[in-house]
């Protein structure tokens, strides 16, 4: 097959033919033929020559050309696409043959007085090659190959966009369990974990879902769905809720179980509109709309409230709340419910109370109105006893440090004496002698604890380590953490715990310093300090994070809700 027959213009309607069948610009098909010319061009002048080609595209002409580099001294590694400014001078001059020429920064070099210079080009036209069995099918995988590429960008940069939006498709095809699906000019994938339930699909039948991620792989960009995201549904009801589209109303969080039960938490920009009716709509339909897409779906529309605890209360809906306890020191918050509210509060295998957590991004403990009873006047107790044996009070005197809210020692110790003098019945002399015995138990108990440490093997650098109490650097060492250096290589959620999933479930991680109420940002802090103290890390690497950090959150980037 030779490129020089008559018919030339063969090519460019080639090229047309399959850029409408892709859907792809003509002019990388042309450029794809070109690359697989000059391949073949190669296999006949040599492959060590640069061989470069060009189409016309108006009578499809195609010019094969030889092209030379000029190049310093040391750098020539190619003879043959490559030559030195000396090796380039007898050709440097006017050429008198048309089908070669000198190129300067894109442009034919009209002044030759000054000799070659680096990075000048020599261009000359080789004789067209006959495309052999072989060579002709090589051409062809370049440009089917080159077609893919540009058929999966153009794919790529269509969908990257939908991410985040509702799609409709049609199902071509299951595969082990996943459903292949023609969304147009591409084909996505919704896996069987992100399908609702068992629901199943046959071969054409129309499918609604949630583009949840376009990523570029080397078979081509992959379209994943999901009609399980919590986002799905909230799509649906931007679709179906004319207020939402309009930024009137926001939801400002979303719970599913799929398939079973749904929480969404929306709020009104407009005070004369109600947000849970306008979401609910006329007798229904609007939810009714998107129930009837999530297969039934139970979906609970809870008003969004900035008040933590009245959001909460919200969220658990049917269920009544008696109280809820909300202590920032403590990891999890305390919801309060009558006896017989209990199981709805729980729901069935914790469905509802697992929602109210993911919706609101907290940790719930949900006690009955007698067991929170009994719970406070053991700790009532706990802490009148600590006080009756370490400060060696009465009964009555202990009992009323509890009430007022003193929880251990250090609080008595080290609080303003006035807070002391307010309590009925202590004078000056009293607040004084109380302070004055709560210290002395303290550092009794920090020089036994410092003991112990030392016994253990606890060096000084860890011991004189700013933040780590006594006590905190004996449970250290009881765990094989004795230096600073053992300190720094420790990961901040095993001082202060964290929650890992073990087969779908949360599980619990306790840390060492957790018990002593050390918070996974105190762990960073210290871990952190502990590492630029030994040199492991550069202050002020640290300082550009925290520049970056603060950048990235005032654009308005969000982090995943701890819980969610």
């Amino acid at each position: 097959m030779a490129i020089t027959s008559a018919n030339q213009l063969e090519l460019l309607q080639t090229a047309e033919a399959v850029a409408r069948e892709k859907m792809i610009e003509p002019e990388l098909v042309i450029e794809a033929m070109e690359d697989s010319l000059a391949r073949a061009a190669k296999s006949r002048y040599g492959a060590e020559m640069d061989i470069r080609v060009s189409i016309d595209r108006k009578n499809g002409n195609a010019t094969f050309t030889r092209v030379r580099t000029v190049v310093e001294d040391e750098e020539v590694e190619n003879y043959q696409a490559e030559f030195t400014p000396e090796q380039a001078k007898p050709y440097f001059e006017p050429q008198k043959n048309p089908q070669s020429a000198w190129v300067r920064e894109g442009e034919i070099v009209q002044d030759f007085t000054g000799g070659p210079q680096i990075g000048d080009i020599f261009q000359e036209q080789v004789p067209p090659v006959d495309l052999g069995r072989i060579a002709a099918q090589s051409a062809k995988q370049v440009i089917l190959q080159r077609v893919r590429e540009a058929e999966r960008d153009r794919q790529y940069e269509e969908f990257k966009d939908r991410a985040g939006t509702i799609i409709n498709g049609i199902v071509k095809r299951e595969e082990y369990g996943n459903i292949v699906v023609d969304v147009g000019r591409g084909e996505a994938i919704l896996r069987r974990n992100e399908k609702i339930g068992r629901e199943s699909y046959r071969p054409n039948d129309r499918i609604r879902a949630y583009v949840k991620d376009v990523r570029r792989e080397t078979r081509g960009p992959q379209i994943f769905l999901s009609r399980t995201d919590p986002q799905f549904m909230a799509e649906l009801f931007k679709m179906e809720v004319p207020e939402i589209y309009d930024g009137v109303i926001e939801i400002k969080a979303v719970a599913r179980d799929p398939g079973s039960r749904a929480k969404i938490a929306v709020i009104s920009y407009d005070n004369s509109i109600d947000p849970v009716g306008a979401c609910v709509g006329m007798r229904g339909s609007r939810v009714q709309a998107v129930v009837g897409e999530l297969q039934g779906e139970k979906i609970d529309i809870i008003p969004w409230s900035e008040d933590q605890a009245t959001f909460l209360v919200n969220a658990l809906q049917p269920a009544e709340v008696s109280k809820v306890v909300v202590d920032e020191d403590a990891p999890r918050i305390e919801v309060v419910v009558p006896e017989e509210q209990l199981s709805l509060a729980i729901g069935r295998r914790g469905q509802n109370v697992r929602l109210a957590s993911q919706l609101t991004g907290l940790d719930i403990d949900i006690l009955t109105e007698e067991e929170e009873s009994k719970r406070r006047q053991a700790e009532f107790n706990a802490r009148t006893q600590l006080f009756m044996d370490k400060l060696d009070l009465d009964e009555f005197f202990a009992q009323l440090l509890v009430a007022e809210g003193f929880t251990n020692l250090e609080e008595v110790a080290y609080i303003e004496q006035d807070e002391l003098l307010s309590i009925d019945g202590v004078d000056e002399a009293t607040a004084e002698e109380l302070q004055a015995r709560a210290r002395d138990v303290i550092e009794a108990a920090n020089r036994e604890a410092l003991e112990k440490a030392r016994a253990l093997g606890a060096e000084d650098s860890l011991i004189e380590f700013e933040g780590l109490t006594p006590q905190m650097v004996e449970v250290l060492a009881n765990d094989g953490v004795k230096t600073l250096e053992d300190f720094a290589t420790c990961a901040d959620w095993e001082l202060a715990g964290g929650w890992t999933t073990v087969d779908g479930q949360r599980v619990k991680d306790e840390g060492l310093l957790e018990p002593m109420g050390v918070s996974l940002e105190d762990a960073q802090n210290m871990v952190m300090t502990a590492r630029v103290m030994l040199g492991w890390v550069d202050p002020a690497e640290l300082v550009s994070e925290e520049e970056e950090d603060t950048e990235t959150a005032g654009d308005g980037t969000e982090t995943e809700e701890a819980g969610a």
